[in-house]
C-alpha cells in the first residue's frame, strides 16, 4: 500500500491518516502458518515541528502451539511501530529513519518487517505456563500429575548415605 505523504511533508502540524488490511495468511514462519486473519495496519503520518513520524498500529491474531506443554493458543496482538521519515538522507548508513524522497512510502514492506521482527522467540500459551511433566509427560496447566518432585543428582546421592 503507497502512502502519500506531500502534504505532511509541507504543512507543518498536519497529519495524515490511512487503515488497510494486509493478508498475512500465506506467511510461512518456521513451517508453520501463525498468521489466522489479516493484519488490520492504521498508519498516521505526522508533522510536527519538521519532524515526520510514521506511526503504525498492527493488530491480528497469531496462533502458534505452546513451546512448554505443546498445546496450540490464539493471540490477539496488538503492535504499535514508530518510524522516522526524511526526504533525503545524507548518511546512507542511517536507520534511524527511512527516505522518502518522492514523498510516498511503501507500507507492505515496513509492516512485514517490523511484525517479523517483533515476534517472540518462545511461542508461550500464557507467561506462566507450567510445561509437561518430564516423568509422566502431562500437562501441569491442568493440574498435578502425583510425580514425585524430589529428585537427587546421583553425583550427591553418596552424600545422601551420611545422613543416614
Amino acid at each position: 500500500m503507497l502512502f502519500e505523504l506531500k502534504s505532511v511533508f509541507l504543512n507543518e502540524g498536519s497529519e495524515n491518516r490511512l487503515q488497510y488490511e494486509l493478508d498475512f495468511t500465506s506467511l510461512d514462519v518456521d513451517g508453520v502458518f501463525p498468521f489466522t486473519s489479516p493484519v488490520c495496519v492504521t498508519a498516521v503520518a505526522r508533522n510536527r515541528a519538521s519532524l515526520v513520524t510514521l506511526e503504525l498500529e498492527c493488530v491480528y491474531d497469531y496462533s502458534r502451539f505452546c513451546d512448554r506443554c505443546g498445546e496450540p493458543f490464539v493471540k490477539k496482538e496488538k503492535k504499535v511501530f514508530t518510524h522516522g521519515l526524511a526526504q533525503t538522507l545524507v548518511d546512507e548508513g542511517n536507520d534511524d529513519y527511512i527516505e522518502t524522497p518522492d514523498y510516498t512510502v511503501e507500507l507492505d514492506e515496513i509492516v512485514t518487517s517490523d511484525i517479523l521482527l517483533d515476534l517472540p522467540h518462545k511461542n508461550l500459551c500464557k507467561e506462566d505456563c507450567k510445561g509437561l511433566c518430564p516423568h509422566c509427560g502431562k500437562n501441569l496447566n491442568s493440574g498435578d500429575c502425583g510425580c514425585e518432585v524430589r529428585q537427587i543428582d546421583p553425583r550427591l546421592a553418596v552424600l545422601e548415605q551420611l545422613m543416614d
